[in-house]
């Protein structure tokens, strides 16, 4: 995260806050359920779609709402970056990503998503749609 504080020294804020929140020392989860990638989960309201993303996080996963025209990207693709101060469709910047080239990557299976909105764990919601926040998040790049 340094390059990012030196570039933008605004950008201390968000990893000072999730600290302050406990996010660096969070419990375990006690009881874990794992499904597969495109998995519909029939036991959630709304039977959500699972999308693998691994990148951001091994474990990365995109909840399409296909009857509702939702798609929940999470921190796999956001349209406001903190560190960044990138405002748009983007990958969350390498501080606070596992594997960029795989986050890269895990943009392929969005692309050929239906959805009416995109809602990103940060930033504005995406009325777009999918294939255009993932052309956007693309030729931005890796931040």
């Amino acid at each position: 995260m340094l390059p990012y504080v030196l570039r933008r020294p605004a950008a201390i804020a968000t990893p000072l806050h999730l600290a302050r929140q406990g996010a660096f020392t969070a419990p375990k989860v006690p009881h874990v359920r794992t499904f597969s990638a495109d998995q519909r989960l029939e036991e959630v309201p709304g039977n959500p779609q699972a999308v693998s993303l691994s990148g951001h996080t091994q474990g990365s996963t995109a909840y399409l709402f296909a009857g509702r025209g939702l798609l929940f990207t999470g921190d796999a693709l956001v349209t406001y970056d903190d560190l960044t101060g990138y405002r748009g469709p983007t990958l969350v910047c390498r501080g606070f990503t596992h594997d960029s080239a795989a986050a890269l990557s895990a943009l392929d299976p969005l692309d050929s998503l239906d959805a009416a909105v995109l809602l990103p764990g940060h930033g504005e919601p995406c009325t777009e749609g999918p294939h255009a926040a993932v052309q956007q998040a693309r030729a931005a790049g890796l931040r």
